[in-house]
């Protein structure tokens, strides 16, 4: 059994989770202001938007910053 990461706001949230809470937060649109990615931008969904993030390890890189900066 693993013990939770006490400094880790993200431990157990998958990329999906958090797409979701940035979407919520932000808006699709919004998001794109904080990360100009096309996949924020041009018909964006969660679905394609994972997809694109899951093969690009900086464009996820930036969720996760994102997304912990939101945490805090």
């Amino acid at each position: 059994m693993t013990t939770p990461q006490k400094n880790n706001p993200q431990h157990g949230i998958t990329l999906e989770q958090m797409l979701t809470d940035l979407v919520e937060h932000f808006g699709w649109k919004g998001l794109h202001k904080q990360i100009p990615l096309q996949c924020f931008f041009n018909e964006p969904s969660i679905k394609s938007s994972l997809k694109f993030l899951r093969r690009t390890p900086w464009a996820r890189a930036k969720v996760e910053e994102l997304d912990a900066k939101m945490r805090r």
